[in-house]
């Protein structure tokens, strides 16, 4: 496994991110406070810090045209396998997740055919989550 990285994001509310990241996105919890919580996001250590004056309106997102669409900037998320991707965009459809670009392969049949999706969190934190059939051999094909 790469080295795991480190990424801290702000939340409005830490009950409704443990219910997102840890029962919906299925991330373990680790250490906690009442202003912060750590959840390991496939292997990443990813924390949520609690910032109150946050509202419900996405802030500070910028949107990129690529393959027809408006990526939200910025974002994050995992590089998954194609089982655990179509998995997850399966759980988060079922459970009504309101999509910002629904999941789809892009660049298909180009170097980098990836599977992807991107949603945001109830804070406004937006996500993208892919998967390539050959991660080694695709994740960074030009």
């Amino acid at each position: 496994m790469p080295n795991p990285f480190h990424l801290a994001v702000q939340v409005r509310d830490i009950a409704e991110a443990r219910r997102f990241y840890g029962e919906l996105l299925g991330c373990p919890e680790g250490r906690s406070s009442e202003r912060w919580v750590d959840f390991n996001l496939y292997g990443h250590q990813f924390v949520c810090h609690l910032n109150p004056e946050l509202d419900e309106e996405e802030t500070g997102v910028h949107r990129n045209p690529v393959d027809g669409h408006g990526v939200p900037v910025p974002h994050f998320g995992v590089v998954l396998s194609m089982s655990d991707w179509e998995g997850l965009a399966d759980r988060l459809t079922q459970a009504g997740v309101r999509f910002e670009i629904e999941p789809y392969i892009r660049f298909r049949g180009e170097p980098g055919e990836q599977a992807t999706m991107f949603f945001f969190d109830p804070s406004g934190n937006a996500l993208e989550f892919k998967a390539f059939r050959d991660i080694e051999g695709q994740l960074f094909a030009t």
